[in-house]
């Protein structure tokens, strides 16, 4: 007992340690807390609005790209963290939009979507990301209900 035991505890640590990036994790890494209002700023300043549609936010004058039009916020079944966010505006080829045809959001497996690092500030990010994640609504998971099974 005590023998396997050890073998347990051995493969658990491994499998830990194995995870670990090192130097590339992301273990630590903190942006502070952004304002939301100076947030909606930067998505009108940047012309957010040329590709993607969020609810609520209208810009006059602004062209539109009529072969993108990439949906943020609205409902989803899973959380949508600040560092998903975050990679989305600082490497958007990381994870293409999964609701669309690839075509549509990607050339060649990169992103459509302008790479503003050498443009944005890093205050503009953060404050960008405070305005984006609220309008995330998390809709609880339902389960199916089969019409054979007594309620």
């Amino acid at each position: 007992m005590k023998f396997l035991l050890l073998i347990l505890t051995i493969i658990a640590s491994i499998t830990l340690f194995s995870c670990s990036k090192g130097a590339d994790s992301p273990r630590g890494f903190s942006l502070p807390k952004g304002d939301a209002e100076t947030g909606k700023a930067v998505f009108v300043k940047y012309q957010c609005l040329s590709c993607h549609t969020l609810e609520g936010v209208e810009q006059e004058g602004v062209p539109k790209h009529d072969e993108i039009s990439v949906v943020l916020g609205g409902k989803t079944r899973q959380t949508v963290t600040y560092a998903e966010l975050v990679t989305s505006v600082i490497n958007p080829s990381h994870k293409l939009a999964s609701r669309y045809l690839i075509a549509d959001v990607s050339t060649e497996g990169t992103s459509k979507m302008t790479v503003f690092n050498d443009v944005m500030t890093v205050t503009e990010l953060v404050n960008l990301v405070a305005f984006l994640q609220p309008k995330y609504k998390l809709v609880p998971y339902q389960p199916t209900r089969y019409n054979y099974y007594p309620n």
